[in-house]
């Protein structure tokens, strides 16, 4: 049996060691490496799209929006009938007061009228009665300034907004009419400052 031949350099040329085997070709030691992971993008699916995002945000806007559109109309209303009560309610204090004034003076407008009445015939050219005559007229012009006109009454019908029945009268006038006028009734503006004081006809009973 014939041995192996040598290496030049004495080394037997096979059945090599184990330690050589290893520590040939590289010279170092091999070490395992693990791949990276995966990004968490994609293993993990995301909770929304960016549209549904969008589309959230939209709605959220629009409710929003229809909120504070109602909140202006609310105050825009409520300052509105917060103006028209002001209004009313300054109107109604200025009516007051202004009535309070006419009905002070009303009386005198009254007896002035029922003495020129009953001046009687052949006094119109009584210096008195002239007098009377005049402060009446600027009586009347004053309340004309005021917007103080007297309610028609005399053989007009029966109105109960204008007028209060003192008593009724037979009259051949048509049923319901103002026949007389005790004490007359003005207007201030629209409003009824005072209702005149009248009689009012009736038909006449049937003869026996």
């Amino acid at each position: 049996m014939t041995s192996d031949p040598a290496k030049p350099d004495g080394t037997p040329s096979g059945g090599d060691h184990p330690d050589t085997q290893a520590a040939d070709h590289s010279g170092g030691i091999p070490v395992e490496v693990e791949p990276p992971d995966a990004p968490a993008a994609q293993t993990e699916a995301p909770d929304e799209s960016p549209i549904a995002a969008l589309e959230a945000k939209l709605a959220a806007a629009e409710k929003e929006k229809k909120e504070n559109w109602d909140r202006y109309l609310r105050s825009a209303a409520d300052l509105e009938n917060t103006r028209k009560r002001q209004k009313r309610e300054a109107e109604d204090a200025k009516f007051e007061t202004k009535t309070k004034i006419l009905k002070e003076i009303l009386p005198v407008v009254d007896n002035l009228e029922r003495a020129v009445e009953h001046a009687g015939a052949g006094m119109e050219n009584s210096p008195i009665v002239e007098g009377v005559q005049l402060v009446l007229r600027q009586l009347m012009t004053a309340f004309e300034r005021l917007e103080v006109t007297p309610v028609e009454a005399l053989n007009q019908p029966f109105d109960p907004n204008l007028h209060e029945a003192i008593s009724q009268q037979e009259s051949d006038s048509p049923p319901g009419s103002v026949v007389t006028v005790l004490q007359r009734g003005y207007k201030s503006g629209e409003r009824l400052l005072r209702p005149a004081l009248v009689v009012v006809a009736k038909p006449k009973a049937a003869a026996e």
